[in-house]
C-alpha cells in the first residue's frame, strides 16, 4: 500500500479500532528512539534477558507506576500474563476455586459453590461458557433484557437490580461482569455491582475495554482482569490484579491445584514477579510507558476526556435519532465503544468507505452484528472525536432525504 499524506503526525490516520487500538503518539516516539540501543545498553528490550537487571527494573517500574496510577491498595497482586480475557475466563474460575477461603466455604457447605454470572453482552456470555466447559456451577443472575410480548433477549440495556438473580453469599464462590462490552457498546457501572453483592462475596471484573479510563475502587474487587490491546499497551500482555487473600492456598493441597495449568496459576505468577517464565517482554515494556504517558495526563483528566469524546457522538446522535440509530439504552451507553446503525445497510457501507477516505477507519459494526462502532480509547485525543462528528453531520445532510 502507497504511502497516504493524511495531514496528521507521521502521515498516520484515526484509528478507531476496537483493539489492537492507537497507542499515544508520544509513547510510539519513546519506542522508535530507544528500538536498537535501549538506554545505552547496545541491544533492543526485545533482545534483552528478562533475567537482567535493566529488565527488571522495566517490568518493577511498569508495575509501580500502574499502583500509583490507580492507587491498588497494598494487599493486592498486580500480574502480568498471557492469553488475553478470554484466558482469563478459565483462570479466574480455576484460581479461586484453588484459594483456602472458598475451599473452606464449599466444605462447609458440604456441595459445590455456584459461579454468579451477569450476562450483558458476548464477553460475559463467553465468561459463562468457558465455566459451563470447565464443570463449573454457574448461575445467571441476569442475561440482557427480554422483550415482554417475544421473549427474544437482546443486549442493549441490563434489568434493574431488583430483577437480579444474585445467589446466597454462603452458596456462592463469586461474581463475575464484563464491565464494558466491545461488540454491544454497553458499559456497567460499576458502582452498580458492587452495590449490590454482598462484601463476603468477591467480584471478578473483566476491564479489559475501559481499563485506565477513569478512577478505580480496586479494594471493592476481588480480582481485576484486563487485556493490554485496548488502552494500556499492544496485544500480548493480560493483566491481573487480584487480592492477595485469593491467593492463599492449603499446604499441601496437590488436589487444589491439580486442575490449573501452571500459564493460567496467578498465584504461580505472583510468587515469580510475573516471570515464572520468559514473560512477553516487549509489551510489557510498551505497557510500562502508556502507565507513564496516563500519570502524566492524570487519571481524573483521562476519565473527563473519555467523558468529552463520548459526549459529542452521543449529541450527534442523539440529535438525529433516526438516521444514527442508537441501540443501546442511554444509561448504560458505552463511553468507549459507541455503536449505532444507518437506515440501510447500504448507508453504513458508504459512512464507512467515505470515513476511510476521509482518514478515519476501523468504523465498521463486529461482524455479528454490523453496524456502525467507533471505538473511543485513551489515546484518541479530543480532535479525532471531533472529526468523526464533523464527518457526522457532513454525511447526515448529504443523506438523510
Amino acid at each position: 500500500m502507497s504511502p497516504k499524506a493524511t495531514g496528521l503526525p507521521y502521515d498516520r490516520v484515526w484509528n478507531f479500532s476496537a483493539g489492537p487500538s492507537a497507542l499515544p503518539v508520544s509513547v510510539l516516539e519513546e519506542v522508535q528512539r530507544d528500538l536498537l540501543n535501549y538506554k545505552g545498553t547496545g541491544m533492543s528490550v526485545m533482545e534483552m534477558s528478562h533475567r537482567s537487571k535493566v529488565y527488571d527494573s522495566i517490568i518493577n517500574g511498569a508495575e509501580a507506576t500502574l499502583r500509583r496510577v490507580l492507587k491498588v491498595p497494598d494487599n493486592y497482586a498486580i500480574i502480568f500474563m498471557q492469553g488475553g480475557g478470554t484466558g482469563e475466563f478459565a483462570a479466574s474460575y480455576l484460581n479461586l476455586f484453588a484459594c483456602k477461603s472458598v475451599r473452606d466455604k464449599q466444605r462447609k457447605l458440604g456441595r459445590p459453590l455456584t459461579c454468579d454470572y451477569l450476562v450483558t453482552g458476548s464477553w460475559s456470555k463467553g465468561g459463562l461458557k468457558e465455566v459451563k466447559r470447565l464443570g463449573g456451577t454457574t448461575n445467571v443472575v441476569v442475561d440482557g433484557v427480554k422483550d415482554a410480548d417475544s421473549g427474544a433477549v437482546s443486549y442493549n440495556s441490563l434489568a434493574p437490580v431488583s430483577e437480579w438473580n444474585l445467589g446466597k453469599p454462603e452458596e456462592t464462590a463469586f461474581v463475575y461482569y464484563c464491565e464494558n462490552e466491545t461488540i454491544h457498546g454497553v458499559e456497567t457501572p460499576s458502582s452498580l455491582v458492587v452495590d449490590a453483592v454482598d462484601p463476603s462475596v468477591p467480584i471478578i471484573c473483566d476491564m479489559s475495554s475501559n481499563m485506565l479510563s477513569r478512577p478505580i475502587d480496586v479494594k471493592r474487587f476481588g480480582a481485576i482482569i484486563a487485556g493490554a490491546q485496548k488502552n494500556m499497551g499492544p496485544a500480548g500482555v493480560t493483566l491481573v490484579i487480584v487480592r492477595k487473600d485469593l491467593l492463599e492456598r492449603e499446604e499441601p493441597d496437590t488436589e487444589a491445584v491439580r486442575g490449573v495449568p501452571s500459564v493460567l496459576d496467578w498465584q504461580y505468577y505472583a510468587s515469580a514477579g510475573s516471570m515464572p517464565h520468559t514473560p512477553p517482554t516487549f509489551a510489557i515494556y510498551v505497557c510500562g510507558l502508556v502507565f507513564k504517558w496516563a500519570e502524566e495526563m492524570g487519571i481524573e483528566a483521562l476519565d473527563q476526556l473519555r467523558e468529552a469524546r463520548a459526549g459529542l457522538v452521543y449529541d450527534m446522535m442523539d440529535k438525529h435519532p433516526d438516521f444514527y440509530r442508537g441501540v443501546v439504552d442511554k444509561q448504560y451507553r458505552s463511553k468507549m465503544n459507541l455503536v449505532f446503525n444507518l437506515p440501510t445497510k447500504e448507508l453504513e457501507s458508504k459512512f464507512a468507505a467515505e470515513a476511510a477516505e476521509r482518514n478515519m477507519v476501523q468504523l465498521k459494526g463486529h461482524r455479528s452484528l454490523g453496524g456502525i462502532r467507533i471505538s473511543l480509547y485513551n489515546a484518541m485525543p479530543l480532535e479525532g472525536a471531533q472529526t468523526f462528528v464533523a464527518f457526522m453531520k457532513e454525511f447526515y445532510a448529504a443523506n438523510c432525504q
